[in-house]
């Protein structure tokens, strides 16, 4: 549980920019799936109106959202048109270098801050990934 790190950021969505951000973030999701297999899960959400955007994803430890920064941080610039992010925040504790790139990350495209949640109590439970493959939920 120590090294378990969830991501979530949230995004206020620029007016008439819906639809194209929506397309961007599938080809984005696509992408993380098909070249970041020990990430855990990336989904996209928007609010029922349309005007916020989150994304929250889990990582079994820091390496995993380093590597995902490393490998889809080439695809973050093209997002910035279409969104301000308000905020990243993190549940786990990050390194000062990944903090760091979070920062960037959320200067990049808004005018967000980064939240770090350090753990207090609990425990997280994950299917292997050959159960999961075999078994459906």
């Amino acid at each position: 549980m120590a090294n378990f790190i969830a991501y979530l950021d949230t995004s206020e969505v620029l007016p008439g920019k819906l639809q194209e951000l929506k397309e961007t973030m599938a080809g984005l999701a696509a992408f993380v799936e098909q070249n970041e297999p020990q990430i855990l899960s990336y989904c996209v959400y928007f609010s029922e109106d349309g005007s916020t955007m989150k994304v929250l994803h889990l990582h079994t430890d820091l390496a995993s959202l380093e590597l995902h920064l490393k490998v889809a941080g080439a695809r973050f610039p093209p997002v910035a048109p279409l969104i301000t992010m308000r905020s990243i925040e993190v549940f786990g504790r990050p390194t000062e270098d990944l903090l760091a790139q979070l920062r960037a990350k959320a200067q990049l495209l808004g005018t967000g801050s980064v939240i770090v949640h350090d753990v207090h109590a609990g425990f997280a439970r994950f299917l292997s990934p050959q159960l999961s493959e075999q078994e459906p939920l």
